[in-house]
């Protein structure tokens, strides 16, 4: 017994000594280990109404705003069932962009579509139908009056969300006559009533037609293995895997940036789906995959009407300007009451003169959007700066617009958000980014150099050894300063090695915050960690100056 007593010390000595290194042998992570296989957890409803009275009330999530809690030492987002690193890491060419998640060409259109059931939800038409393969879709139309106004936002913006780096799945835009559905035997509306060809004929005169006579539809493939919603706060008690309180991610607290962009104002619980993907057959266990779901509700779009005015300005329940309106007897003017759109059909209302990022609102809060830190918001940013205004026409190109005025004024709206984006978000902090080591220098980026926001930099530096166990630094040289995005690494056998830069910038004082890059020198250097000032608790700063 004693000699069992005394290994468990040693074992627990070398662990506690162990978790004190600051950096690992398998630093930086790139793939999250959120595979660990779990049996299928229970399906949950969604519940619009108490989600929207949470969020209108209150805040559901009972974490303070802290750091986001999935980044690996590099402040990047490791590759997991909620997000794969696409473009903002790897080289994504257009056609990549156009192919998006889609494995297939669409729906198979030699044979007619079944439809097998009625759609339950949602505000579009639409209904699922099996094709001639046997694959199960759901199909989306747009309304008479607004041709291309959802279906085509849908598609784009799918594409733009999946490029981000997100599950989504897959939406195909395809045009079909009428005569390419055909009604199942049995499909019911609901739980008895039949669903008849005249039912589906009224189905098809309220919805919008191509000059062809053709209906565009949205056909979305059928994820397998739906369990139901995640939520934008807490965590899901039955899957092992799910330790990370949502709010607390990274990939959901940016996604307000992106939200923003595209204004996907309709970002909530009901629009998000979570799957389990059996890996073992036999005992049926396998993890859960989480995908954004339903862009009909983005760019200037309502699904079947244009979006309201305040979309994207004010909540739908937003207490201040009621209780400014109800002091003022309802004289106090809304400003977005008198925004200017354009009368394109498939845009809607959507502008960039009035957009602020900053400011910009979904439908109602949301408990990750509201612990988005500077840093989540720089990581966001910096993917949206890899769409060029190449890329965005490509993107756009495929919601196939009727009107090529629609589309170029779609193309010039996401560009001119997107200046916004970058330059708001760029002056908050210090933008330096993708820090390598090039020719036993630490190498880096400017993005707000990249954005062309300054041009006249300079970037003061100081060298320290690292301790990585005690955590301890000491200087060494002196302070340094060069014009160049490169800092040469000083000879020295440390095993790590850190450098804090500051970026010095007329006009932007923001950009003087505190990076630290820390340098491995085993076999050779590497890039080991990267902490900004954002997300350095502020004594640290201090003391370590």
């Amino acid at each position: 017994m004693k000699v069992s007593i005394k290994v468990i010390l040693f074992f627990f000595c070398l662990t506690t000594i162990a978790l004190a290194d600051k950096f690992y042998p398998d630093d930086p992570v790139w793939q999250d280990p959120d595979r660990i296989t779990i049996s299928k957890p229970k399906v949950v409803e969604s519940d619009e109404t108490g989600e929207f009275i949470k969020m209108s009330f209150g805040d559901p999530a009972n974490t303070k705003v802290q750091t986001a809690q999935n980044i690996n030492t590099l402040d990047e987002i490791p590759d997991s069932t909620w997000f794969t690193n696409r473009i903002g890491q790897h080289s994504f060419s257009n056609e990549d962009l156009v192919r998006g998640p889609n494995h297939l060409e669409g729906p198979d259109l030699s044979m007619p579509w079944k439809i097998i059931k009625a759609k339950s939800s949602g505000v579009s038409p639409g209904f699922v139908i099996e094709d001639g393969r046997g694959d199960t879709y759901f199909v989306k139309f747009d309304a008479a009056d607004y041709p291309q106004l959802s279906t085509s936002a849908e598609v784009v913006c799918t594409k733009f969300f999946y490029a981000f780096g997100y599950n989504v799945p897959e939406n195909y835009l395809v045009f079909v006559p009428e005569r390419q559905f055909e009604i199942a035997p049995d499909t019911k509306i609901g739980k008895d009533r039949p669903f008849t060809n005249e039912y589906l004929h009224e189905i098809l005169k309220g919805v919008a037609h191509r000059r062809d006579g053709t209906v565009q539809v949205v056909a979305s493939f059928k994820l397998d293995g739906a369990i139901g919603p995640f939520q934008y706060y807490g965590t899901r008690s039955d899957d092992a895997n799910d330790i990370i309180p949502h709010e607390n991610r990274r990939e959901l607290r940016g996604l307000r940036v992106f939200a923003s962009w595209l204004n996907h104002y309709d970002i909530r619980s009901v629009n998000t789906l979570d799957t389990f993907v059996t890996t073992d057959e036999k005992n049926k266990t396998g993890y859960v995959k989480h995908y954004l779901l339903d862009f009909g509700s983005t760019f200037g779009s309502a699904g079947i009407q244009p979006a309201k005015r305040r979309t994207g300005y004010e909540y739908t329940l937003e207490w201040t300007p009621i209780l400014k309106s109800a002091a003022t007897f309802g004289l106090w003017d809304r400003p977005w009451w008198h925004y200017q759109y354009p009368d394109y059909a498939g845009v809607g209302r959507f502008e960039s003169e009035h957009f602020e990022p900053q400011n910009w609102k979904p439908n109602y809060p949301n408990s990750a959007f509201n612990r988005m830190q500077i840093d989540d918001a720089l990581w966001a940013t910096a993917i949206v700066m890899k769409f060029d205004d190449d890329k965005i026409r490509a993107l756009v190109k495929t919601g196939h617009y009727e009107d090529p005025r629609a589309e170029d004024y779609l193309v010039k709206t996401l560009i001119d958000r997107r200046k916004k984006i970058i330059s708001y978000y760029l002056s908050q902090t210090n933008p330096l980014y993708d820090f390598r080591i090039v020719n036993s220098k630490v190498e880096f980026t400017n993005l707000g150099e990249v954005a062309q926001i300054s041009k006249t930099n300079t970037y003061q530096y100081q060298w320290y050894r690292f301790d990585n166990q005690a955590g301890s630094q000491e200087g060494v040289g002196g302070t340094g300063f060069t014009k160049a995005t490169a800092i040469p690494i000083p000879k020295n056998s440390a095993s790590y090695l850190l450098v804090k830069i500051h970026t010095q910038s007329p006009g932007e004082p923001n950009w003087k915050k505190e990076i630290r890059v820390y340098v491995r020198n085993k076999e050779q250097l590497s890039v080991i960690g990267i902490e900004r000032a954002d997300n350095i608790a502020p004594q640290a700063v201090a003391e370590n100056r």
